[in-house]
């Protein structure tokens, strides 16, 4: 029993010594390393300095809230400086300040403005400095991309100094987009879109604006992949399959915008008779009986020449009884019903 006494103030002892030694020990780990962490962020900050003592916040665009953000981190051993993005520029450095600005070289590369006096370099260059840092992940299909193929730099959609790049937030991103894409924001103004206006979804969620291997800058490898991300229960694998939605979601539906619920390219039964043109209740022949061809009829009867037949066609649509269009797992078979 004393034995056990004996061991068990000794190993509190020692907790009391770990307890009260910890913070020093603690202590003199960060004041070796330290040093270290000090030289590097001065080191970076004189760097910058040499910019910032003539680009400061007198400048019409801000440049130094770039400290707010990840490329201003300069505990960081990876974040860049001034030089690292817009090169040693030493002949832009030597020009002096004040007046002489006007005629003072340029920097080796210019983001973005476009003007006689300070012209910006290639969209090439100006790519390869960022992608530099930022290589693989979704930027990996960047070259031979649509937006790479127009010339388009990365400082075209980015704004790297600012606090929040707009770009990179659902409630701004469309915004920048629209800048170019003008048709789809008139679209997303229709009665039927996806949410983006409300900052509940960004062009983003469906595009990849460095490249993809699908069409339209899609993030997955097609059209229906790519909506199956949110509408999942569209996908199936179904038993009966609609052919055109199998095919493509966008035979039916367009995807910024739409006067029609749902966002279809025509309300039904139009739609639905874009492709079923013929007999509906097989009762007659269209193509023999009727002097016009090959006309859509419900029951047999011909609504382009009832009045009545037209109404009821018009109020009822085909998917009061064909709910199931996008494919059914139902005994009903291919007719989509319930």
């Amino acid at each position: 029993m004393n034995t056990f006494f004996a061991h068990w103030r000794a190993r509190l002892a020692l907790g009391v010594l770990l307890a009260l030694a910890g913070p020093a020990i603690a202590a003199n780990e960060a004041s070796a390393s330290a040093p270290a962490v000090t030289v590097a962020v001065s080191a970076a900050l004189n760097k910058d300095a040499v910019c910032t003592r003539c680009h400061d916040e007198s400048e019409t665009k801000p440049l130094l809230s770039i400290y707010q953000t990840r490329h201003g981190v300069k505990a960081d051993s990876r974040t860049p400086s001034c030089q690292s993005c817009h090169g040693a520029s030493g002949q832009h450095v030597a020009g002096g300040k004040g007046t002489g600005n006007a005629s003072r070289p340029a920097p080796e590369v210019v983001f973005k403005t476009r003007s006689a006096v300070n012209p910006a370099s290639a969209a090439l260059v100006q790519s390869d400095t960022c992608m530099a840092c930022h290589k693989g992940g979704k930027r990996l299909h960047w070259d031979a991309s649509q937006h790479q193929g127009q010339d388009l730099p990365c400082a075209a959609c980015h704004s790297v100094h600012v606090k929040h790049d707009p770009v990179l937030a659902k409630a701004t991103q469309a915004e920048v987009c629209f800048a170019c894409h003008k048709t789809e924001r008139a679209q997303t103004h229709r009665l039927s879109t996806h949410p983006i206006d409300a900052g509940k979804m960004a062009c983003t969620d469906c595009h990849n604006p460095h490249g993809s291997v699908g069409p339209k800058l899609l993030v997955k490898n097609s059209v229906n992949e790519t909506c199956a991300t949110c509408h999942a229960e569209k996908r199936g694998p179904f038993l009966w399959e609609h052919q055109p939605v199998s095919d493509d979601c966008s035979n039916c539906h367009t995807p910024h915008g739409s006067v029609n619920t749902a966002l279809l390219k025509a309300r039904p039964p139009f739609l639905c008779q874009a492709c079923h043109s013929g007999d509906h209740g097989a009762q007659v022949n269209s193509g023999a009986n009727l002097g016009g061809g090959a006309v859509t009829t419900v029951n047999g009867i011909n609504p382009l020449a009832n009045a009545a037949a037209r109404a009821q066609l018009g109020a009822r649509a085909c998917l009061n009884c064909h709910v199931l269009v996008h494919g059914s797992n139902h005994p009903a078979g291919a007719k989509f019903q319930r």
